[in-house]
């Protein structure tokens, strides 16, 4: 296990440089990221996923023989990597469905009756987002959780019917917003408040968020942001966020998709009232995994309105058929029809290695991962890192603001090299080492295939890398 709360007392470089004084090891030698990845207590955990070739990755035939090697894959922020043992309980599925049909809802031969089968992810989920089990319920996709959730948490007056989202929020989380707001009658451009960063800056204030709060609050029905914001992987400060919104009698509610499985929270005992977040990022359940809600429970016992199903009526009564919605007490509630069972156990896959080690060490490897990727970065001319260099207000991305023009030249040189990253046009390449999977030899390769990568752009666009990279908070 990682030393507890040495997160929080990494300052990036000067940590690393202090270390490398410490080993007698240059900082930027491969030797130095292999007697990190010696020291990781963490580095079994890469033996459970499928770590794709370089070959599979590249989309175009290359004859060399590094191509067999493993890819560089920093992109668990669009999608994780699929854990090893999520085949095995697809296929038992599968066998069960072949040899059973629908007696498998209720007789299975694992012991996952399809019929409850999402009380299989529930526990473990509740205790990667800091929710009780009854807190939480795994159904539909993001969005679709997000529309439900605000049918019951976004109830606008006269007097309070403002809604505070954050500037350039995802886009599906706006369009969800706008559309909200147009559905009960009001106008977006009124309705919907943007906050943004500070002229210059590339991140939100906290203070500004809690100013704005106070200032705005009694207007404000909603306050609506990211865990962990989608472009610039600034790590919100979602509790004091939370306590600001209630003193001001807003309801706060949360979009977890880069924050759940990345970062620590405590949803319950932050007095969030309710949250939503996707399942194929962090949490490695695959491409279109079954989304996740949390629903705090003291709104167990509730007369909000709600869009209701099958699913959320009392089990034990559920074949009755008579008509009678009784509704169970707690988020599964919201469930409005049976969880897909293939994609609950793939999500089911993963949760078993999470099982296996805690968010406080996972963070603790996350925020050495990009510390050292921060300080390799350092002096490196052509792009800015947009996200905070406080390891407290960031998870495991790092997005790099490139010249104009550049980042697609370089995106392809680093595409040639086998290494998976995610950009957003026009300018940003967000880079993720994850630490379930990813190590320090990885962000050590990176970075010189990065400088390389950069080089020779320089060599072939005049005047296109002028700028020291530099961190923003």
């Amino acid at each position: 296990m990682y030393p507890k709360q040495m997160s929080l007392h990494l300052t990036g470089r000067k940590y690393y440089e202090v270390l490398s004084r410490e080993l007698e090891v240059p900082l930027d030698s491969s030797e130095f990221a292999a007697i990190m990845d010696g020291r990781d207590p963490l580095k079994h955990f890469r033996a459970k996923f499928a770590i794709p070739k370089q070959k599979d990755v590249l989309g175009h035939e290359v004859n060399t023989t590094d191509c067999e090697e493993s890819a560089i894959y920093f992109c668990g922020n669009s999608l994780g990597l699929q854990p090893l043992g999520t085949r095995k309980l697809v296929e038992e599925e599968l066998d069960v469905w072949a040899r059973s049909g629908v007696v498998g809802h209720f007789k299975h031969s694992h012991d996952r009756p399809w019929v409850s089968i999402d009380d299989h992810v529930i526990e473990e989920t509740g205790r990667i987002v800091g929710a009780k089990k009854e807190e939480v319920a795994i159904m539909n996709s993001l969005t679709v959780n997000l529309h439900f959730l605000m049918m019951s948490f976004y109830r606008p007056t006269n007097d309070r019917y403002k809604i505070l989202i954050e500037e350039h929020a995802f886009p599906s989380d706006y369009y969800a917003v706008e559309s909200q707001v147009r559905f009960h009658g009001y106008d977006p451009a009124d309705a919907i408040i943007q906050l943004g960063p500070r002229t210059g800056e590339h991140t939100i204030q906290t203070e500004d968020i809690l100013e704005c709060i106070a200032r705005n609050g009694d207007q404000i029905a909603l306050v609506l942001f990211s865990g962990v914001q989608y472009y610039t992987g600034q790590f919100f400060e979602l509790e004091k966020i939370a306590v600001a919104a209630r003193e001001k009698g807003c309801v706060v509610g949360y979009d977890l998709a880069h924050a759940v499985g990345n970062v620590p929270l405590r949803l319950h005992d932050w007095g969030v009232d309710f949250a939503c977040w996707c399942t194929y990022k962090y949490l490695n359940a695959g491409p279109g995994g079954i989304g996740g809600a949390f629903v705090h429970e003291k709104h167990a016992v509730s007369d909000l309105p709600r869009l209701t199903g099958w699913w959320g009526t009392d089990p034990t009564k559920k074949f009755l058929m008579d008509n009678v919605f009784r509704p169970i007490q707690g988020a599964n509630v919201y469930r409005v029809s049976n969880p897909n069972v293939l994609a609950t156990v793939s999500l089911l896959g993963s949760l078993e290695v999470f099982s296996r080690t805690s968010m406080e060490d996972l963070r603790a490897k996350s925020v050495l991962l990009t510390g050292y990727l921060e300080a390799l970065l350092e002096g490196i001319p052509g792009f800015t890192i947009l996200t905070p260099g406080d390891p407290a207000q960031r998870g495991c991305q790092l997005s790099l603001l490139f010249r104009p023009g550049l980042m697609l030249k370089v995106l392809e040189e680093l595409e040639n090299k086998g290494v998976v990253v995610d950009e957003r046009k026009p300018d940003v390449i967000r880079v993720a080492p994850t630490p379930l999977y990813n190590t320090f030899t990885e962000v050590h390769r990176f970075v010189e295939i990065l400088r390389i990568a950069l080089e020779k752009c320089q060599e072939t666009t005049a005047g296109c890398v002028e700028t020291s990279s530099s961190s923003t908070s």
